[in-house]
């Protein structure tokens, strides 16, 4: 089979590999249908990440189930289902606390899209082999378009998480997003559709900026310093200056959630943190356990993640365009 393989900036391209096997009887085969790049896949493409090429790129997809292994009961074959970017067991103590993203039967970061835990291969792949399907794989709900759930393996689930709980504890909260690329923008849309009395959304891109504006948001290119103005904040662009920037905006005892990948070092103000309260969570996600939640959310008609979808590319040209500048791109096969 082929596996898109990033190796160098800029730079990926197809490298033929053995097809994987089931290898178990709780592991299955599935083809992605549609897939999409996670924001960190742009940092990574634009140079900025912190493992060597070449590696296997990509953890986002939509993914048709080819092949179950004998005691896999959740899935079956030509189903429709959404890939977490974790690999997680489902059975040990972290994995039934919902720490998915720290399963204890793997090693320390097994995910897919890069080598840190082992090799488990990238969702831009012909096939992908998914090692415990019970636990990871979850069928995509009846109407659910896979183009604009691709994101739900990450992103989308991510951004549920970032701002849906939060809102449940704190309705009408005042909501502050500082983004670059996807995630911010699912935020936006989340956290109107929940109830938030404001959002405004930060980000120096015109095109986002008038999504969000779609969704209901107020916007700004830049982040201008407005102490104890929101609740809420999310930050969502791997720059520690504006994560610092973004809790001093908290009001007392508010919450700051960063879904940044701080691959360079920074300073945050902590005094100005201990004195207003603040609660500052900094974390990959554990999205296989809230995954039905966010997309329960995605199917109730309140939201549009379809709408963050920049562009609907041929598979085949994932070499050509994945390197381009996107917001969210998805690829698509129709041959599975």
């Amino acid at each position: 089979m082929r596996e898109l393989t990033y190796v160098a900036r800029r730079t990926v391209e197809w490298r033929e590999v053995p097809d994987p096997k089931l290898g178990s009887d709780r592991a299955a085969i599935v083809a992605p249908v549609a897939a999409t790049p996670c924001d960190v896949d742009s940092s990574i493409l634009a140079g900025h990440g912190f493992i060597e090429p070449p590696f296997a790129l990509g953890h986002e997809c939509v993914a048709r189930v080819v092949e179950t292994g004998d005691a896999v009961t959740a899935v079956t074959p030509g189903g429709l289902v959404v890939v977490p970017w974790s690999i997680n067991c489902g059975a040990c103590g972290r994995c039934r606390a919902g720490l998915t993203a720290h399963c204890e039967s793997v090693p320390h970061m097994a995910m897919y899209g890069a080598p840190i835990g082992g090799e488990w291969g990238g969702h831009f792949s012909d096939l992908v082999r998914v090692p415990y399907a019970d636990a990871m794989l979850v069928p995509l709900p009846t109407g659910l378009d896979p183009v604009a759930m691709a994101s739900a393996s990450d992103n989308w689930s991510l951004a549920w998480r970032l701002i849906a709980p939060h809102l449940k504890q704190r309705p009408g909260a005042r909501v502050l997003v500082v983004a670059r690329g996807s995630i911010g923008l699912y935020v936006c849309d989340i956290a109107r559709a929940l109830g938030a009395s404001e959002v405004l959304y930060v980000d120096p891109d015109a095109e986002h900026r008038e999504l969000a504006r779609e969704f209901g948001a107020e916007t700004a290119e830049t982040l201008e310093l407005a102490p104890q103005r929101h609740d809420i904040a999310v930050e969502a662009t791997g720059r520690v200056d504006q994560l610092a920037l973004a809790v001093k905006c908290l009001a007392p005892e508010g919450i700051c959630e960063s879904a940044g990948n701080h691959f360079r070092p920074g300073e945050l103000p902590l005094l100005d943190m201990y004195l207003t309260g603040v609660t500052l969570r900094v974390a990959r996600d554990n999205v296989r356990a809230h995954l039905p939640d966010a997309l329960d959310l995605a199917a109730s008609g309140k939201v549009t993640p379809e709408k963050v979808v920049s562009h609907v590319i041929d598979w085949e040209e994932l070499p050509t365009a994945l390197p381009e500048k996107h917001t969210k791109p998805v690829f698509v096969r129709a041959d599975v």
